[in-house]
């Protein structure tokens, strides 16, 4: 019985090991397909979820209800608590113009509580109410990282509504406490986490801090990236997605003629926001991410099929390249010895 050459035995080796490492590769491999599918599982994740006139009795634009209404209205309950988040880690102050962002948003909501989350307080609530989660997230690779987790970990706590620093209220946010959770559609796919608002023990918020530690990866080693797949906004929005109730989640968009009314991109003003523009983290991978988020079904496995196609093309040719050294190595090795004289029967 022939022995099997080295190539199939390597071959037989790398399946073994495929297999007996799938307890750790496949739920990676599971994670990594639901980042990268964002796109096109999102239209449909989200079509019952948008704040409209027809389903809601909500007027987007805002222009219906008074600047200063704190509450939900008559005809509504508050799911949202009245509170105010912002969150600012590190040892350096927070810039003027965002003090004075907060304090906009303070005036249209001035019998709200409003908190500052700084590392103190972040350490008091992480180590207090989750520990689990403690260790992780004090290594985040990441400063962001560590503020967005806070985010959800924040909601999930104590309710309310979580804002970014640079954004500048131009109204009260109290018409939108009738919905359970509410966040602003981004560009081009999912949502925004830089303002969130929802209920207290929201389900959907405890799913987004318990869903940390599984996507807690250096994706790619891609900062821009890895922060997006781990903890922000495509992190959300994916959760988003796999949710199997999304009845009580509502995405505030636009309108006819004026898609991306809500949309917090750049500098920008909104009806609710005068949005400062300050994305000072994001690095040159940014652009990656963005191009995902255009993708399309079909656009993904044509780029997985030329992904693995490349692959095998280099497997290929470094196969070839290693098959025809080995030859030129051998015909030099006969021609020598045929020029010494030299035979392999006289070894035998």
């Amino acid at each position: 019985m022939t022995m099997p050459s080295l190539r199939v035995r390597i071959l037989i080796v790398l399946c073994v090991v495929l297999v007996l490492s799938q307890r750790w590769w496949a739920p990676l491999g599971n994670t990594l397909f639901n980042l990268v599918s964002l796109s096109s599982r999102w239209r449909h994740a989200s079509v019952e979820s948008w704040i409209s006139k027809d389903r809601d009795g909500f007027d987007v634009t805002f222009a219906s209800y008074p600047v200063n209404q704190t509450t939900a209205g008559p005809s509504y309950q508050d799911a949202v608590p009245p509170i105010l988040h912002h969150i600012h880690l590190g040892p350096n102050a927070p810039r003027a113009e965002w003090l004075g962002a907060r304090d906009e948003c303070i005036k249209y909501h001035h019998n709200w509580t409003a908190l500052i989350w700084d590392d103190a307080a972040a350490e008091k609530l992480v180590n207090e109410e989750f520990p689990h989660l403690s260790d992780m997230w004090h290594n985040y690779r990441y400063p962001v990282e560590r503020v967005d987790a806070l985010r959800y970990m924040v909601l999930q706590t104590h309710g309310g509504v979580v804002l970014d620093f640079d954004l500048a209220c131009k109204r009260s946010l109290g018409p939108l406490r009738r919905f359970d959770f509410v966040a602003p559609a981004a560009h081009p796919t999912g949502f925004s986490i830089g303002f969130m608002m929802a209920s207290k023990g929201n389900e959907f918020v405890k799913n987004l801090v318990d869903n940390l530690a599984p996507y807690n990866h250096v994706w790619f080693y891609l900062p821009y990236v890895a922060v997006m797949f781990s903890t922000g906004c495509h992190y959300a929005s994916t959760i988003f997605t796999l949710q199997e109730d999304r009845a009580s989640l509502r995405i505030l968009g636009g309108i006819t003629g004026s898609p991306r009314l809500h949309m917090l991109n750049g500098f920008v003003d909104t009806p609710l926001f005068r949005h400062l523009g300050s994305s000072s983290w994001h690095n040159f991978d940014a652009a990656l991410i963005n191009w995902i988020g255009h993708l399309r079904r079909g656009s993904i496995l044509v780029c997985l099929s030329f992904g693995v196609s490349l692959m095998l093309t280099v497997y290929y040719l470094t196969s070839l390249r290693r098959r025809c050294a080995a030859r030129r190595n051998k015909s030099m090795a006969d021609k020598f010895d045929s020029e010494s004289g030299i035979s392999c029967l006289k070894h035998a």
